[in-house]
């Protein structure tokens, strides 16, 4: 069977499922999380297909239906939203004024509830979103190691602000402080980890949550719900359903939110941004769009160029901010280039996500396939051509990666972040003119270059690094390790996320301050002695 045929024959049969991934009838979600309990739905739901089809026996293919998620009102995101609101009381409620000793014994028992859904939450991230088996275990097992880490880096964090420093006859201890309630909304690519690396540190530093699943990758955070309800105190976590403008736009416009915490478009951050009320109570953690360019000079080491493009171009079909999006290779290189890029990407096996070693699998986005398809049309029509045998070959939601060049100003590809596997590919002469597309780009968060001259890669550090907020030498662009910062320019991102940033980003400095005589260093003595403040305190956690 060549090629194209695998590709029409991609969905299986029902009965040709192993029995490894088979999900026990649908999932229909009916609960949702608010002031501690567990409420049930009996209103309207959204009914959540899989991007994996199943093969009729007369040959045609449907998507799966895997279940449904609850439709909820203002009214419910409403109480979602006072249950939070309540819990942190101003400040003076029970989690924002516990201890963090006593904070990390919360997430910890969370953690140790969330291993036990493991099978249950990688098998949801395969049929929900059609990534691979060994993407989503890494997935779930690099949130449980943020969550370790997050921990660490708080000890450390609250071992330093223990210490009291004495200026110019001032006594002061200083600490970070919870900043109120937190929206956070994730995304559909890392339904799990990237909504959880906001969701996480918010929690820990004593802010009150209320959290909305993206629209795909919403049945997975379900096994998680009781973990929440029985690990954290009524009213710190609390979750929403639906449609962002019904449950959502209530929730800003109340101006009860002292936080967004998104990751998505630009567009919609804007938007939201836009409804609340007092734009200057509320702290924006925004992670956004990314056009990343990678940059082949003359002198690079093809083998390896061509090996880390696919990678960032493709992985996990090309659907990360951080995937490399356009691809600038000398004009000396590119026809070499193309052959290596060509014939690596149609050795990349594709099927099913559960399938040993794919790396190309359905895409969950409605009409994605039909929409890329559009883009590699328009830039044909402009004079481009698809280089790679068989590229943008549709079935369903499966859409065969489309090698596309020459790229030039004036196509949507150009400028668009496609977020899925179509790599446009440039020709320069000049570095000038990689390096202006990076200046002119609306987006700012990294570069990957590939070269061995160290004089020609410093020559182009040095302005990048003032253009985006992380440049890759000889390696794709990517979020990890998560002790690195994490962010981005322009329109590309607001806040920075790392394990320690996070903690930091959430938080605000504050102090307690005294006059440096008798009195006072009794009073605080007694205080840190007694331990009759969470704040004031020199507990070192160990």
């Amino acid at each position: 069977m060549n090629r194209t045929e695998q590709i029409q024959n991609l969905f299986p049969k029902e009965s040709e499922l192993p029995s490894a991934v088979r999900l026990e009838g649908r999932i229909d979600q009916s609960r949702y999380l608010v002031g501690g309990t567990l409420r049930s739905w009996d209103g309207p739901f959204e009914e959540v297909l899989s991007p994996v089809c199943l093969r009729a026996e007369d040959g045609s293919a449907s998507q799966a239906v895997l279940g449904a998620y609850p439709k909820l009102t203002e009214k419910e995101a409403l109480e979602a939203l006072q249950a939070a609101v309540q819990a942190y009381d101003n400040g003076q409620g029970l989690w924002p004024t516990m201890s963090v000793a006593d904070r990390i014994r919360h997430v910890q028992q969370f953690t140790m509830l969330m291993k036990e859904k493991r099978e249950e939450v990688v098998k949801l991230l395969m049929w929900e979103i059609g990534k691979s088996h060994t993407d989503s275990t890494k997935e779930f097992d690099r949130t449980i190691e943020y969550i370790q880490d997050t921990i660490d880096a708080l000890k450390e964090l609250d071992r330093v602000g223990s210490r009291f420093q004495l200026a110019q006859g001032i006594i002061g201890q200083i600490r970070r402080a919870p900043l109120g309630v937190v929206l956070c909304m994730g995304p559909f690519n890392y339904p799990l980890n990237e909504t959880f690396t906001t969701l996480i540190p918010a929690l820990i530093m004593g802010n009150t949550v209320v959290f909305k699943p993206p629209k795909l990758g919403v049945l997975l955070l379900e096994p998680l719900l009781e973990a929440f309800a029985e690990s954290f105190p009524p009213g710190v976590v609390n979750t929403v359903y639906g449609e962002g403008q019904v449950v959502v736009g209530p929730m800003m416009t109340s101006g009860k939110i002292d936080v967004l915490a998104f990751i998505g478009s630009s567009r919609v951050a804007d938007i939201l941004k836009a409804q609340h009320p007092r734009p200057h109570r509320l702290r924006c953690v925004l992670g956004l769009e990314a056009k990343n360019p990678a940059i082949v000079l003359p002198d690079a080491d093809l083998e390896l160029a061509v090996s880390e493009c696919l990678l960032g171009a493709l992985s996990y079909n090309g659907q990360r901010c951080t995937g490399l999006k356009i691809l600038w290779v000398h004009d000396s290189l590119v026809e070499e280039f193309l052959r290596r890029l060509s014939a690596a990407a149609s050795d990349l096996p594709f099927g099913m996500p559960w399938d040993p070693n794919v790396k190309l699998t359905p895409l969950p986005e409605p009409g994605k396939p039909a929409w890329l398809s559009q883009l590699v049309e328009e830039a044909v029509s402009g004079g481009a051509r698809v280089v790679n045998p068989d590229g943008g070959t549709v079935n369903q939601t499966f859409f065969y990666p489309a090698v596309v060049y020459p790229v030039r100003p004036g196509m949507k590809l150009w400028n668009v972040e496609q977020f899925g596997p179509v790599i446009p590919v440039v020709s320069y002469r000049d570095l000038e003119e990689p390096e202006q597309y990076v200046v002119q780009s609306n987006y700012g968060q990294q570069v990957s270059l590939f070269g061995r001259d160290p004089k020609q890669l410093a020559r182009l550090i040095d302005p990048l690094v003032n253009q985006v907020c992380r440049l890759n030498l000889n390696s794709q662009c990517q979020r990890g390790p998560d002790s690195f910062p994490f962010t981005g320019r322009k329109d590309s991102a607001e806040g920075t996320l790392s394990v320690s940033d996070a903690l930091r980003v959430f938080t605000i400095r504050t102090l307690v301050a005294a006059k440096e005589n008798d009195l006072n260093k009794r009073i605080i003595t007694t205080i840190t002695r007694d331990r009759l403040s969470s704040f004031l305190s020199t507990d070192f956690i160990f």
